[in-house]
């Protein structure tokens, strides 16, 4: 598939390299220490409680699995997910259709090295991935998918049949994966691209975040700029102040404003305003939801005061960037699936 549109990642952004360069006459890193440093970094994204309420939010609206899926790895991305295809449950319970699921889900993260892309399995279920870069880097995927997007038909099942069984899958066996397969979810190919441009927009979320957690790991930010990042994560959508933030962490405002400046590149005032613009911008996840109510939930006070916010930090206005999120139908140019055999 030609994914959604392209520029996701443009723009200036300070960027630190995590992943160590490949392999060269002068700088030889092997691949498996490439792979080490974006498990760290993943095992790091997971925990950020961004991921965790967009992971929700989007499971929960689209019925999908959403996976993060660090670069090179040989598991499945959606382990834990509450959504899992039942067809696929009962494939992985098999060593050689295991191992071509696993082999499905490598495919589609080589193909999409420099954007999104979709192919379909032997069966015609379809999966994404979504790459999330740090500058010209690929640091790690997300992966959605196991869907059908037509409704699926005896001769399919007989086709996926007939592999299964070369596979090893006892013919006992396949009334279950049977009933499982009819019961794969089929979404409309508009829809679905949709979804999948929702986690392209996702993406450029976590690779500013991504940038982020590596500069402060090799920076080395105080305890007390960590309180105090942890503290505004909790008490957002209260009415707190510079001063609030400075006692949480024992310090004078003077001082406290300064060693926060350093480590974060920002003042109190812009970092509160971004952590509530992104906070916004995943409560606008919901279509019934109004501006001005996500807005004074995450403790916005006035709504002149967050649309000059918005519009500074996401470039556009809170409008905009709500019915270009639900826009129907905006799967991108070219939407095509290539079938992997």
């Amino acid at each position: 598939m030609v994914s959604p549109p392209g520029g996701w990642y443009s723009g200036s952004m300070q960027t630190q390299s995590l992943l160590p360069p490949a392999s060269g006459p002068s700088t030889p890193h092997p691949a498996d220490d490439r792979a080490r440093h974006s498990r760290n970094l993943v095992a790091r994204l997971r925990q950020a409680e961004i991921y965790r309420e967009y992971a929700q939010a989007f499971q929960t609206t689209t019925g999908l699995p959403l996976g993060l899926r660090p670069v090179g790895s040989l598991q499945s991305s959606f382990q834990g997910s509450k959504q899992v295809n039942p067809f696929c449950t009962l494939m992985a319970k098999t060593s050689k259709s295991c191992s071509a699921c696993l082999q499905l889900q490598q495919k589609v993260e080589e193909d999409a090295r420099l954007e999104a892309r979709t192919i379909e399995c032997f069966a015609g279920l379809s999966e994404s991935a979504i790459p999330i870069r740090v500058g010209d880097e690929v640091v790690a995927y997300l992966q959605t998918g196991q869907v059908l997007l037509q409704a699926p038909t005896k001769t399919q099942f007989a086709r996926a049949a007939r592999q299964l069984t070369a596979w090893g899958v006892p013919p006992a066996d396949l009334k279950a994966f049977e009933t499982a397969y009819f019961q794969t979810r089929v979404v409309v190919r508009s829809h679905y691209g949709s979804m999948v441009r929702l986690l392209g927009i996702f993406a450029e979320h976590l690779s500013v975040l991504s940038n982020q957690l590596m500069i402060q790991e090799n920076n080395a930010e105080p305890p007390a700029v960590t309180q105090a990042r942890a503290y505004i994560s909790e008490h957002h959508a209260e009415e707190i102040a510079l001063a609030d933030v400075a006692q949480a962490v024992h310090m004078s405002v003077f001082y406290f404003c300064k060693i926060f400046k350093l480590a974060t590149g920002m003042t109190f005032t812009d970092y509160l305003s971004h952590v509530r613009v992104e906070k916004v911008k995943t409560l606008l996840l919901n279509p019934h939801l109004r501006v001005s109510e996500a807005a004074y939930a995450v403790g916005f006070q006035s709504l002149s005061q967050f649309n000059r916010s918005f519009h500074r930090l996401a470039g556009e206005s809170p409008s905009d960037y709500r019915d270009r999120l639900h826009q129907p139908g905006r799967s991108g140019p070219g939407f095509h699936l290539p079938h992997a055999a």
